[in-house]
């Protein structure tokens, strides 16, 4: 199919988050080649027109949806620079994957099926455009900055589903927040000559919003714990902490740098044994592979503060990690949920994500004002990336029964309609366009967000199938 050919172009174009560029280069060539119009705005979105296929101008404008960046990760140890390496992609009985990194098939596939859409002409559509949108995985502001005149359409086809069998309907709000803890730092004591790298690494990681309910080690939480009894049993000076890959991934690694005196350098290297069987007693039906490893490391010249770690230590037993209320009108859906992405150290301070999700848009933002109080009584400043509203369709509505029945004469099958606990920009689009509505589809995307990711090939082909047809009914509806 001509959609997975463009698929693995786009893997050669970086793309992560924030750095778009390449990609809305890449966008505006290929509507320049096909002879077709387009725009580009200042945050890099680009939306490519089509005229409608003869005889079917009056038909209803339709808006194809998808963002051009991903979540880039890889597995602990591989050399992957996300700015400047492609991704490499390979087929396994009938599932496409990556070497060691994510796949990028969020959204990747949607946006290679809109742009094979565009290309074939053969294509029975009313007016379309094709819109895609930058930071979506990071931030949402390229959906965040759309002007009011960006789209004309108001009948939108989000390609950015993952799960094959539903029509997504609603999705909960985001607030997602970078926290900055200041950090002093100091010269090695002198008895500290034992220099140790703490990793732990083997998480399934995974989306913080779809997996979130899955009960899956975060390794951020679990150097956390780990340095916080090391620190209680034994004398121990950190360096450097850094731990997960992406804000809106639950983080499968961790590492830090500690260093100690000979003796404490043998009884943490004992303790390597125990935390993994630890690990193991919590996390061994949900997360089997998970591990800690204790090796020697280099010395670095300085070290943190040991006040400054405890008061990391301290705001982050105070956050939520994971499911905090389960929704009462959607039966297993998780309503309330926080995760914390990231932390990184630099030379003067900590930073921590963390990524608060809810239906209720009030809650979400309640527990994202807590979670600020929590860090800022610990001498942190914290600072808001985005607040994205929350979604509902109308189930019943004309559009997404139309897009039920295409998929019943098409696959012999209706998808459910239901909402889901990661977070769509389509709250954005319902802000700035009044009147639109939109039908979430796509292929089966398993483990989005980490190294494990992968598309079923056969659900691709097969909402390739639904997306043309329902395409072709809509040009019909005049």
């Amino acid at each position: 199919m001509r959609f997975l050919e463009i698929f693995k172009q786009l893997n050669h174009i970086p793309r992560p988050s924030h750095h778009e560029e390449r990609v809305a280069d890449f966008l505006c060539q290929f509507a320049e080649r096909l002879g077709l119009s387009y725009d580009r705005d200042s945050q890099n979105c680009v939306v490519i027109r089509k005229a409608a296929t003869p005889g079917h101008e009056n038909a209803t404008p339709v808006v194809i949806l998808n963002h051009m960046d991903m979540v880039c990760v890889a597995e602990a140890g591989r050399s992957f620079d996300p700015l400047n390496d492609a991704i490499i992609a390979y087929e396994d009985n009938g599932w496409l994957k990556a070497e060691g990194t994510s796949l990028g098939a969020d959204n990747g596939i949607g946006l290679s099926m809109a742009l094979a859409i565009l290309e074939d002409d053969s294509i029975v559509h009313g007016p379309l455009e094709v819109i895609t949108t930058t930071n979506e995985e990071d931030g949402m502001t390229g959906a965040s900055a759309l002007s009011p005149d960006f789209l004309r359409g108001r009948k939108v086809i989000n390609l950015d589903s993952e799960d094959y069998d539903t029509i997504t309907t609603g999705a909960a709000g985001a607030y997602l927040q970078i926290h900055h803890l200041p950090l002093r730092r100091m010269a090695p004591p002198s008895d500290r000559n034992g220099w140790l790298r703490l990793t732990i690494e083997g998480g399934r990681g995974g989306h913080s919003g779809v997996d979130i309910n899955k009960g899956r080690a975060s390794a951020t939480m679990l150097m956390l714990k780990l340095l916080s009894t090391l620190c209680d049993e034994v004398m121990v000076n950190v360096a450097s902490i850094d731990a997960g890959q992406a804000s809106a991934s639950i983080a499968s690694s961790a590492t830090a740098i500690v260093c100690v005196n000979e003796d404490s350098a043998e009884q943490i290297k004992g303790r390597e044994a125990q935390f993994n069987k630890w690990m193991h007693d919590e996390y061994g039906e949900t997360d089997p592979n998970v591990r800690l490893t204790i090796t020697a490391a280099e010395p670095h010249r300085n070290v943190i503060d040991n006040e400054d770690v405890k008061a990391l230590v301290a705001a982050l037993q105070h956050i939520p990690q994971g499911v905090v209320k389960m929704s009462e009108s959607m039966p297993g859906t998780v309503e309330t949920s926080n995760n914390v992405g990231r932390i990184t150290t630099e030379e003067s301070e900590f930073t921590v994500s963390t990524h608060t999700r809810s239906f209720v848009e009030a809650d979400m933002i309640a527990l994202g004002k807590e979670i600020k109080s929590i860090f800022e009584k610990n001498g942190t400043t914290s600072e808001l990336l985005m607040e994205a509203p929350a979604w509902q369709e109308n189930q019943h509505s004309d559009f997404l029964q139309l897009t039920s029945d295409t998929f019943n004469d098409v696959l012999g099958w209706r998808p459910r309609m239901v909402a889901m606990h990661f977070v769509f920009e389509a709250g954005f689009f319902v802000q700035k366009y009044p009147g639109i509505e939109m039908a979430s589809i796509g292929p089966r995307i398993v483990e989005p967000h980490s190294t494990s990711e992968r598309v079923e090939l056969s659900t691709c082909h097969d909402i390739w199938r639904v997306t043309v047809e329902l395409l072709r009914r809509l040009a019909q509806a005049q």
